[in-house]
């Protein structure tokens, strides 16, 4: 990463998400009364007082001996091991608790910089009460309250002064948002760990273990790519928990948020009404979209296998008929790294623009091979077509009466821009307008 990183660590339940929200200022981590919910190492950054880094919140340390236990303190030392400094959290209202101790020798073994933080201290004697956490050895316990945003502006100028100096340069402004969504268990976990080339996101065997959204930047050939890694979708009868549902949330927005969206399909079980639904969240957001046809390595195939795969697809997905589609192993890794050819292609269709007059030219074209249809009497008159935005290609057709304009019609112009123009992998959008109001078509 070009920017430092600064983890918050802690035991559950003393509001690490709460702080991250707070210092990210905007919802990113999921915030719940329940111990044990940021699972994940959720990044996101931070800009103050001219210098930028990555905050990245961390599921709670129990050092239990647990499956999803274990896997969290995993997760919390990777975080450990990328940042340049460390913010350990307590609870002022509960005092030290013996997982803090526990939590501050491993920090202690650790050597990173450590900022400690007695959050929730918005009563008036929080902060005698925080005096306690001297003890952990681990210099002045900093007073905040991440909930009302008390102290968090010491706190950070505090950070700041132990980054790394030279290091706070911003992201490129050209790097590729790509979200990774699919029903739970599909592989998008698995995917991001053979990108990055490490483990860098908790894989099991158990649906639903990625339960935010999680960011991964990566840099491939001189460009960069930030890699969004979100919790399956399920169907909404089977999200009863307040932390499902939000999850769902996350990986919705992130979607709202990507360029690209890859869209992740179980080779071994086709596609399902989810995927449908799930694919038709990038539609409706005007993504980029690639569909990722994962586990290919599990499927018994001859010379035709593709082909008739690829078929299938077409028909369940036909509102995704510009997609490429591309059958990939993230176990094995096979054209895995193929990947980013096509994200670079998709990404560059979307923002395709295309000037006016040669818009036109294909309009006169397209009208004089197959001429708009009359409605009760009515013809349809097409003064002139332009483009008026990208990602997605949006387009104005100037017309005397948007009401005699048919779907199947402006389908057709769709069809005629795809075959002169390409813009594989992007949706279309075409707006029908006279000079008061529009309809969107």
């Amino acid at each position: 990463m070009s920017l430092p990183a600064v983890a918050i660590v802690g035991r559950p339940n003393v509001g690490k998400s709460t702080l991250f929200n707070r210092l990210v200022q905007k919802r990113v981590a999921i915030e719940e009364r329940a111990p044990g919910v940021t699972r994940d190492r959720i990044y996101g950054r931070v800009e103050w007082t001219g210098h930028s880094f990555w905050l990245v919140d961390t599921g709670g340390l129990t050092f239990e001996e647990d499956r999803i236990s274990r896997e969290i303190y995993r997760q919390v030392r990777l975080a450990m091991d990328e940042a340049a400094v460390i913010l350990f959290l307590v609870d002022v209202r509960s005092g030290i608790t013996p997982l803090d101790y526990e939590i501050a020798e491993m920090l202690h073994r650790s050597e990173k910089p450590v900022i400690l933080a007695a959050n929730k201290g918005e009563a008036v004697e929080a902060a005698t009460e925080a005096v306690v956490f001297y003890e952990l050895g681990l210099g002045e316990p900093k007073v905040v309250s991440a909930a009302h945003g008390l102290g968090t502006g010491d706190l950070l100028d505090a950070v700041i002064k132990l980054l790394p100096a030279g290091e706070t340069h911003p992201e490129d402004e050209d790097t590729l948002r790509v979200a990774v969504v699919g029903r739970p268990n599909v592989g998008k976990s698995s995917l991001i760990n053979k990108i990055s080339g490490m483990d860098r996101v908790i894989v099991t065997d158990l649906p639903g273990t990625t339960r935010d959204a999680i960011d991964l930047l990566i840099e491939h050939n001189g460009r960069r790519y930030l890699f969004v890694d979100t919790a399956g979708i399920r169907r909404r009868s089977k999200v009863s928990e307040t932390v499902e549902y939000y999850s769902v949330l996350r990986a919705v927005r992130a979607v709202e948020d990507a360029d690209v969206v890859l869209v992740m399909l179980d080779a071994t079980e086709g596609v399902t009404e989810q995927d449908k639904r799930i694919a038709g969240i990038a539609y409706e957001a005007g993504k980029a979209v690639i569909i990722a046809v994962n586990k290919w390595d599990k499927v018994e195939k001859d010379e035709k296998t593709t082909d008739v795969y690829r078929e299938k697809i077409r028909a369940e997905l036909a509102y995704l008929s510009f997609a490429p589609i591309v059958f990939i192993s993230a176990l094995t890794g096979k054209r895995v790294s193929s990947l980013y050819k096509v994200i670079d292609y998709v990404a560059e269709q979307h923002a395709m623009r295309i000037k006016t007059s040669r818009l036109n030219e294909l309009l006169d074209d397209a009208v004089s091979i197959n001429p708009p249809p009359a409605k009760k009497g009515r013809q349809l008159k097409i003064n002139y077509l332009t483009q008026v935005k990208v990602k997605p290609p949006t387009f104005v057709l100037f017309v005397n009466d948007p009401a005699l304009a048919h779907f199947s019609y402006l389908r057709y112009l769709e069809n005629r821009l795809r075959v002169e123009y390409g813009f594989e992998g992007t949706p279309i959008r075409i707006l029908v307008r006279r000079k008061k109001g529009a309809v969107q078509a």
